[in-house]
């Protein structure tokens, strides 16, 4: 998209220039001439700014029903401890990568009948 805009404030800029040269001091020809050139500089600008960056925070809870009780985490793959660093929340689900053998799958609520 940048580049388009940079070709176009080129084609622009020619066609002010060309304007201003062939004016011969008609007002309409130098105005002409001097919107386009304008309108080259503001496309360069618009060309050549970055985008302001939004940081944002997002909090995810997780509400567990029932009695929980605190159990220690192993691996299913290589049986490996797994501690708090090895959990993370995605997409609202719970998920475990081992740091050891680098598997990776989703906590399961197993159920409680």
């Amino acid at each position: 998209m940048k580049s388009v805009f940079v070709v176009l404030a080129l084609v622009l800029a020619v066609l002010g220039v060309i304007f201003l040269i062939g004016s011969q001091g008609l007002i309409l020809r130098l105005a002409v001439g001097t919107v386009l050139l304008a309108s080259a500089v503001a496309l360069i600008v618009a060309a050549t700014r970055r985008p302001r960056l939004e940081q944002r925070t997002i909090v995810q809870r997780i509400e567990l029903s029932g009695d929980v009780q605190q159990q220690e985490l192993t691996c299913r793959n290589c049986g490996a401890a797994l501690g708090p660093e090895s959990v993370s929340v995605r997409a609202g689900a719970a998920f475990v990568t081992c740091r050891y053998c680098g598997a990776g799958y989703q906590l399961e609520e197993a159920p409680k009948w």
